[in-house]
């Protein structure tokens, strides 16, 4: 009897055994998903995004991953709002930002390369090229380590994370599956793959104001809300010709709080980089997310019927002060339709 037991205890552990993964592979598995999704919204390869955050969490192993959240090691800096805490890296007792959620940190992960000049040639770079995404990295100061580059690339093949530059957040978890057959004996893995939570997101929250009416009427204003809040939260950074400058275009009227909640970025730099006069934003807005040139990345343009010099100024990438300067207008004065507009030189005297 006691033989019996014996056997079964064996079977029952290996079982269990069979199913314990490394740190680091327990990492791909929970958090390819995300690095994913990062790739679909602002071209970072996701290997290297995944390579990046088991190096810097140790395989999710890091004090700044499991008490702050924090999986790329992203200081406070000036702008940050959120909560902090302190820890020792290259000095100590440094200002750390924490997130609620991991997913926060790895989208402000993609917004910290998509938004600093010094990143800005990675995104010339074929999303698929890993290697030189890496030594780009490495190239634009992203670490100190000279040694950075080639660890990024170790992990990545080691560990086949190329496969994931190759898939879509639909399909993620069918390719993390692949890469570890036996999660199909994972429950919780598994119950990742049914067709309504592959994709499916943190909900939405909405504030609909009451309205007395039907509750047929009251849904579709929920779901008109509703869709709003999402089309928002899907903005996607775009690098401008004027040098790849940051910038986004307003999908749905909103308001710069909210931009700036979104890419952690204060109001005040918001409404002074853009020369705003309200913090009302407008479908198909151009916003920039960082300082705008004093040139325009060609001579001339004519101005449309409509357009004003700050449409004009939003349109090419330039500083409105500079772009009146230029055509030796007063500030407010509007261009007439067909204006020839000076965008680098100054415009002649007649």
């Amino acid at each position: 009897m006691k033989r019996l037991f014996l056997l079964i205890s064996l079977l029952v552990l290996s079982k269990f055994s069979a199913q314990t993964w490394a740190t680091e592979d327990q990492y791909i598995q929970k958090f390819a998903q995300y690095a994913v999704e990062e790739m679909e919204k602002y071209k970072i390869p996701a290997s290297i995004t995944l390579a990046q955050g088991l190096l810097e969490t140790g395989g999710g192993q890091s004090r700044l991953a499991q008490e702050g959240k924090n999986h790329f090691g992203i200081k406070c800096k000036e702008n940050w709002t959120g909560r902090t805490m302190k820890h020792t890296d290259d000095a100590p007792n440094e200002c750390f930002r924490v997130y609620d959620d991991p997913r926060q940190s790895y989208e402000d992960h993609s917004i910290f390369l998509t938004t600093r000049k010094y990143y800005a040639n990675l995104f010339n770079l074929d999303m698929k090229d890993y290697k030189a995404w890496a030594y780009g990295l490495k190239k634009a100061g992203y670490a100190t380590n000279p040694r950075y580059a080639s660890i990024l690339i170790g992990k990545i093949e080691k560990y086949r994370l190329y496969e994931f530059d190759n898939t879509n957040s639909k399909e993620v978890l069918y390719a993390v599956l692949k890469m570890y057959p036996d999660l199909k004996d994972d429950r919780s893995f598994m119950a990742r793959l049914e067709p309504s939570k592959v994709t499916k997101k943190d909900p939405v929250t909405v504030n609909v104001p009451y309205k007395q009416t039907s509750y047929a009427q009251q849904q579709k204003r929920v779901e008109k809300i509703k869709t709003k809040a999402e089309i928002l939260n899907s903005i996607l950074i775009k690098s401008h010709p004027n040098e790849g400058l940051k910038y986004i275009i307003i999908p749905e009227d909103t308001n710069v709080q909210f931009i700036a909640n979104k890419f952690k970025i204060s109001e005040s730099k918001l409404m002074k980089w853009n020369e705003l006069e309200t913090d009302v934003l407008h479908k198909n807005d151009i916003v920039f997310l960082e300082s705008k040139n004093s040139d325009g990345n060609k001579p001339t343009y004519k101005a449309e019927a409509g357009e004003d010099m700050h449409d004009i100024a939003q349109k090419f990438g330039i500083k409105l002060n500079k772009l009146y300067a230029k055509n030796r207008m007063d500030e407010g004065q509007k261009p007439s339709t067909g204006q020839l507009i000076y965008l680098i030189d100054k415009k002649p005297r007649n």
